[in-house]
């Protein structure tokens, strides 16, 4: 297909319609989701929310806010609403009890993130965009999972261990290899196996969702200096390097080790697109340094697009109006442009 024809294409595809789950009524999610719908209802793109109408209803309320919830029966009906006010795809729903998490509430967010995902699977929705819940809760009401990736993986028929959850912001992008186990346990769980699958993973992301033909990719130390050849640890030696040349002979662009003290200084950042992290807080201390208002959780590797706001529910401001929606706004943009992006890669 010839450029011209693919420009024709693209003029005429209809602009991305995403589905928002609810996340856990309690926190902030209600908050950040009217907010992003009140600065960003003029945006080519559209959006719906799945369940919760009366949750969204009452926040408004007790906010003495004004703004139209239009209830949906079927998500094609989303796109001629989004101009009049915001959709809310009818369903579950539950009480707006800010701060105070319950059993309602928590269904209520399992309810819309099976629902919104089963949007998505089915066509009806271009991406996913996930608001935070407690895992907690959840667990409280039949979540069998460690979090909404790994529920996300496993609908989509794949292993835990082919999502990537990678943290982007306007200044960088991390990926924990290791996510949430104790950073006692976090050596022990690293191998060449994981870092090479994880890169390979992260690389055709970065082309398919983000438009970036040859990605580079940066591996940071898992000790102090590297390891200093070995005085501060063996794991660079015997774990991270041959990993890093194993990725080098298939072709692709990695550098490291990296000590995690250098890795993320301005001069550095210019020279990856992504970094590969070996431990939770290693990925997400840099990025919420950097992008707190603006970080995006990223699952890599599924069929379908998930962004989500790098941030948790915040149970204590909940209601006070202090939420910013900074985040939320972020990941349905980001998701709005992977959709974008995996649309001309396939025209």
């Amino acid at each position: 297909m010839t450029k011209g024809r693919r420009d024709q294409r693209a003029l005429h595809k209809p602009h991305p319609l995403l589905g928002l789950t609810m996340g856990d009524p309690a926190g902030i999610g209600p908050e950040v989701i009217l907010a992003s719908y009140t600065r960003m209802r003029r945006a080519p793109r559209g959006f719906f929310v799945v369940g919760g109408s009366q949750v969204l209803h009452t926040a408004l309320e007790k906010r003495g806010q004004e703004l139209p919830i239009i209830e949906i029966a079927d998500p094609s009906d989303a796109r001629a609403a989004f101009k009049a006010g915001l959709p809310v795809l009818t369903g579950a729903d539950a009480a707006y009890t800010p701060g105070k998490p319950s059993d309602e509430g928590a269904a209520l967010a399992l309810y819309s993130l099976s629902e919104a995902t089963r949007c998505v699977l089915l066509g009806q929705a271009s991406a996913l965009v996930t608001a935070p819940v407690a895992k907690g809760q959840l667990a409280r009401v039949g979540f069998e999972y460690p979090g909404q990736t790994e529920f996300l993986a496993q609908v989509c028929g794949l292993a835990f261990d082919d999502a990537v959850m990678m943290l982007a912001g306007p200044s960088l992008r991390t990926v924990p290899l290791t996510v949430h186990v104790a950073l006692a346990d976090a050596p022990k769980l690293l191998s060449p196996d994981l870092i090479v699958h994880k890169a390979r993973i992260v690389a055709a992301a970065l082309a398919r969702d983000f438009g970036i033909a040859s990605p580079r990719i940066a591996v940071a130390a898992l000790n102090p200096h590297a390891g200093e050849g070995g005085k501060f640890g063996g794991e660079e030696a015997q774990i991270i390097e041959p990993a890093i040349a194993s990725l080098r002979k298939e072709g692709f662009d990695v550098t490291g080790p990296v000590p995690g003290d250098a890795l993320f200084t301005p001069v550095m950042r210019r020279h990856f697109d992504a970094a590969l992290c070996m431990y939770h807080d290693q990925a997400l201390i840099p990025l919420k340094a950097l992008d707190f208002d603006e970080g995006v959780n990223v699952t890599l590797g599924l069929p379908i697009i998930r962004t989500s706001p790098d941030h948790g529910t915040a149970f204590d401001i909940a209601g006070s109006g202090k939420a910013n929606p900074g985040a939320m706004m972020a990941a349905i943009r980001m998701a709005g442009d992977c959709v974008a992006a995996r649309a001309a890669g396939d025209a």
